[in-house]
């Protein structure tokens, strides 16, 4: 029969154990956000662009990582990627590894909630930044992006939490995340179910108190609008 004991929980067990951990999933959860935006907001402007040269490339890009678990592309990159840079002098291990991995993949799912951003501002507004002499680059920068942005705001929130979720897959390559600092605890006291159970539970507060701020701000933009 299974016996459960959390006798072992104490500040110095979390301290020791899993901050660091969890500083670097918050660490990557941040990176991959801010780069993967960015990087996004960029693929949908091309799939927008109304230029062929500029769609096929971006729609392949993002078709392509969309099609294919996270879990692999982590695999492929810590993998291949290092022995490609090696010969010249960089290196690259796992946590930095998970950094741009997560970046890249995370672009592909932040591009398609930005292209419908973009796509849900009103064409009229478009066509009076044209009138007022505006330029393409101008209009998108000062008149579409903000109202994008502020339209699509609680599902990249929401988009975040999913990250954050996904983090755990970094375990993959033995970087040291959330996950992997209480897997740590778990062997080191030899309490493992416990460990992993306490884990679980940590993942669970967290995204659900997330959850509920962008179901708050969700509610505040509803009526601004």
């Amino acid at each position: 029969m299974l016996h459960l004991d959390f006798s072992f929980l104490d500040w110095e067990f979390l301290r020791n154990w899993v901050s660091k951990g969890f500083l670097f999933s918050v660490q990557l959860t941040l990176t991959a956000m801010i780069g993967g935006i960015l990087l996004g907001t960029l693929l949908a402007l091309m799939r927008l662009s109304g230029k062929r040269w500029l769609e096929a490339p971006a729609a392949i890009y993002v078709d392509t990582l969309r099609s294919v678990p996270l879990v692999m592309v982590i695999l492929w990159f810590y993998l291949l990627i290092p022995n490609l840079v090696r010969p010249y002098g960089i290196e690259l291990g796992s946590e930095r590894s998970a950094l741009i991995t997560f970046t890249l993949f995370e672009a592909t799912y932040y591009s398609e909630i930005m292209r419908a951003g973009i796509q849900s501002v009103s064409r009229g507004q478009v066509f009076a930044g044209y009138a007022m002499g505006m330029s393409y680059r101008q209009t998108m920068q000062l008149v579409v992006l903000p109202q994008a942005f502020r339209n699509m705001l609680p599902v990249l929130l929401t988009q975040t939490i999913v990250l954050f979720q996904d983090t755990s897959l970094v375990y993959a390559i033995n970087a040291y995340d959330l996950l992997k600092g209480f897997e740590s605890a778990g062997k080191n006291i030899n309490r493992p179910v416990e460990t992993y159970l306490l884990a679980a539970l940590v993942y669970l507060v967290i995204c659900f108190s997330l959850s509920m701020l962008v179901r708050r701000l969700q509610k505040k933009i509803a009526i601004i609008r």
